[in-house]
């Protein structure tokens, strides 16, 4: 069950996503901003580095976000703790089997993903909700969950 602080958020966020046209974006934008973001932290030197034995720092900033999700909802933390897994193995698979370094494909990936987004809000006619607030930088991938949830059903 959603938090009054998730469903305000969410109601938050959605008024400045309404345009058809920067809704279909941010369904394509939002998962390759989140996607190119972890990859671009794997990059980072010591993000990989090992602190408590097999733990790995970017475990910590992994669990650190997936609190934030289970402070909004249980069932939306447990939905992107599945998105971070298919990340993850993406990443895997791009850092032994891609052509290119991760750093690059994902810093292409982000670059293109924002600019979309930005010409998402341009259509739109209102600035992404980050500019006033910094952690719709997280609930932008979680409102599409519950979105995805609400068409499917499936209680959150």
């Amino acid at each position: 069950m959603p938090t009054r602080r998730a469903l305000r958020l969410f109601e938050e966020y959605a008024q400045s996503h309404r345009n058809p046209l920067n809704l279909r974006v941010h369904w394509i934008a939002v998962p390759v901003i989140f996607f190119s973001t972890l990859g671009l932290l794997h990059a980072v030197p010591g993000m990989d580095a090992s602190v408590y034995g097999t733990v790995q720092v970017i475990d910590l900033v992994l669990a650190a976000v997936l609190l934030y999700y289970a402070s909004l909802s249980v069932g939306l933390a447990i939905g992107m703790g599945l998105f971070i897994v298919l990340c993850e193995w993406l990443i895997g698979e791009l850092r032994f089997h891609a052509p290119w370094p991760l750093w690059a494909i994902c810093s292409v990936l982000f670059a293109g993903a924002w600019t979309a987004q930005f010409l998402g809000h341009r259509v739109e006619g209102r600035k992404p909700s980050f500019l006033k607030d910094v952690q719709f930088l997280l609930v932008g991938p979680a409102w599409l969950l519950a979105k995805s949830y609400n068409r499917t059903g499936i209680p959150y």
